[in-house]
């Protein structure tokens, strides 16, 4: 049989499979093919009938796992409804915040650190879900079906891994503030906090949030109980003291000039730092977060010595000479 005789063949029994026909005469020249032929022919016909399927279907696609996080199915939709629409805007946002019982997309940045052996520890970049493209993009995708990726915004620590060794040549600012080192809960609610700050790396553009570089403070974690503020009132809570960490560190990086995102002041008076100077901070709720706006790298230090708490920040001296320039 002529090559052109076989193409004309195959197509027919291709169309006559994607329409769902099969008749006595299709049989025929169905047994007379090949078998090659026959799944060759097999094989588009699924294609074709997968191809309807997704132009039918939205999958929302997570980039970074290639996990499938939802599908719509087109013909259950009423895309022009402002309903739907509202409802779409909606799980977007829920998507990227997160609700009671699952986390959202939004992270916020966990800064990197020089841990014991002079090594960079790995933190979390800074992730941002963004609502109002997501939602332009299943809308647009409601005309063709397939899939829509998450538009996720991926923020890394804006530093060079060569620039760490020379970041602890020179203070460039200092704060300390003194405790009783005899109270012994919140000394250890210091200390803590203190080591949790310790060597982290802060670069350019790059956001300090006290709270997810501290973590929580509760016993698991060695926290105890001490006196703390609460509505303008002493009281006993695990992890009173952290606030004295916090509100150093903010004196410390102040003098270095900062963009401050998130700031609060105590409800009451405090004795370790002047009026006006102090940063409170409580985990789940309040929080102390800044941007570095230099284009270059620092190196936070905190440390206790007896009744002492010191907050240093350092770098480079080829970076100090340039920062005296700015300052």
């Amino acid at each position: 049989m002529g090559k052109f005789r076989w193409k004309g063949l195959f197509f027919v029994v291709v169309i006559l499979f994607v329409l769902g026909g099969c008749s006595k005469e299709t049989e025929k020249v169905v047994k007379n093919m090949k078998p090659h032929r026959v799944a060759a022919a097999v094989e588009i016909n699924n294609r074709v009938i997968e191809k309807e399927k997704m132009q039918l279907m939205i999958d929302v696609v997570n980039p970074l796992t290639k996990e499938i996080i939802r599908t719509f199915n087109l013909k259950e939709l009423e895309v022009e409804d402002a309903v739907f629409q509202t409802e779409l805007k909606n799980w977007a946002r829920e998507l990227a915040r997160g609700t009671e019982d699952s986390e959202g997309f939004d992270q916020r940045m966990v800064l990197d650190k020089i841990d014991e052996n002079g090594q960079i520890q790995k933190g979390k970049p800074m992730v941002i879900l963004q609502e109002e493209e997501l939602v332009k993009r299943v809308l647009e995708a409601s005309e063709r079906g397939g899939q829509v990726e998450l538009p996720l915004q991926v923020t890394e620590s804006q530093y060079s891994p060569d620039e760490v060794s020379q970041l602890d040549e020179v203070v460039i600012s200092s704060y300390t503030t003194y405790f009783d080192s005899g109270v012994v809960g919140r000394a250890k609610n210091i200390e803590l906090s203190a080591a949790a700050i310790n060597n982290v790396i802060f670069g350019p553009g790059d956001i300090f949030s006290y709270n997810e570089i501290v973590g929580p403070r509760d016993e698991a974690s060695g926290y105890q109980k001490a006196m703390e503020i609460v509505n303008k009132e002493l009281v006993e809570g695990i992890g009173g003291g952290v606030c004295q960490t916090s509100s150093t560190l903010f004196n410390a990086v102040d003098a270095i000039g900062v963009e401050y995102i998130e700031w609060h002041h105590h409800s009451i008076s405090i004795g370790y730092v002047p009026v006006g100077r102090d940063a409170t901070v409580s985990y789940g709720g309040l929080n102390f977060r800044f941007q570095n706006p230099h284009d270059v790298p620092f190196l936070i230090k905190a440390f206790v010595e007896g009744g002492s708490l010191t907050v240093e920040v350092r770098t480079s001296e080829e970076y100090a000479k340039k920062l005296n320039g700015e300052l």
